[in-house]
């Protein structure tokens, strides 16, 4: 089973970074998103702390969209996905492990890109540093919940607006406890407990979810 798996990982993580265009896709949205914000805010380093985590949350939501629909269209269309449901591995750790693939080649360079985008937006060391921890526990959540969804509309043409639907509403509240820990970090105030809620809902995803997903892609293939 771990050579199985070992086997999806190397092969989804090939293709990842063969299609480049789609994969430049999220990152190059993410940085208009932010570099573009200011200009129509307004310059105040005072507006730009104040607004930006919410500015990078939301627009790292929307990266991770234009990049989810493709996590099972590809294996979907050309026969794959039926051959891993028969590969003998179980289904729920395979779609962990594209889950996992996903997040490295498409959210992971939206968070080492933080950085730098954070300058555009005046934020301070301590703020930074709370929202680079809301980014690597929240940003897994995004790519496990949004799986679930990808897997009921993989069979679905042009499923990207309806993907979309069915996970914004889902998304409010990480978006709503994230945007609160930096603020706090902003204030010089402890914000591990609304790490902790991000922390658990990661957990509990990564319990549920797998098994959710695999569920989902076979009502698909039926």
């Amino acid at each position: 089973m771990i050579n199985q798996l070992k086997a999806v990982f190397n092969r989804d993580i090939k293709l990842a970074f063969r299609q480049r265009a789609e994969l430049l896709q999220p990152m190059m949205f993410f940085m208009l998103v932010i570099s573009l914000f200011p200009l129509g805010v307004g310059p105040g380093p005072e507006t730009l702390q104040k607004i930006g985590p919410g500015v990078i949350w939301v627009a790292a939501i929307l990266s991770s969209l234009l990049g989810m629909e493709r996590l099972f269209r590809d294996d979907f269309q050309d026969g794959s996905l039926e051959q891993l449901m028969l590969c003998g591995a179980p289904m729920p750790m395979v779609a962990l492990v594209k889950v996992t693939v996903h997040w490295i080649a498409s959210i992971f360079p939206l968070i080492v890109l933080s950085p730098l985008l954070a300058l555009f937006l005046n934020l301070t060391v301590e703020m930074y540093w709370a929202l680079l921890q809301t980014l690597l526990i929240g940003t897994p959540l995004l790519s496990l919940v949004g799986a679930i969804a990808v897997g009921l509309t993989v069979s679905l043409q042009k499923g990207g607006v309806l993907l979309a639907l069915l996970l914004l509403p889902v998304f409010v509240p990480l978006l709503i406890f994230a945007t609160a820990a930096v603020d706090a970090a902003a204030l010089q105030l402890p914000y591990s407990a609304h790490l902790g809620l991000i922390g658990a809902m990661l957990l509990l995803a990564c319990a549920l979810a797998p098994a959710a997903i695999a569920y989902a892609l076979r009502v698909s293939q039926n």
